[in-house]
């Protein structure tokens, strides 16, 4: 499913493999900047969900991928 251009059953799978990766040993640099490319799309989206469910789910998706990505400075692109 698409919401907005972003496809959100990629988006949780790709926040789920970071967050896993973050905790079996940590993030290499194209993981960091993968898992800062998620937050920014939970970003744009979590906010324009309006269905309850579905946006809280996001929204602690998007908590979760912040605390994973936290040791981490996002990188300019």
């Amino acid at each position: 499913m698409d919401f907005d251009g972003v496809n959100l059953v990629l988006l949780d799978a790709d926040v789920a493999g970071l967050v896993q990766r973050e905790l079996n040993g940590g993030l290499d640099d194209r993981s960091v900047a993968l898992l800062w490319g998620c937050i920014a799309d939970l970003d744009k989206i979590a906010p324009l969900i309006n269905e309850e469910y579905c946006a809280s789910y996001f929204t602690n998706l998007r908590t979760t991928a912040q605390v994973a990505a936290s040791p981490y400075l996002p990188r300019a692109i």
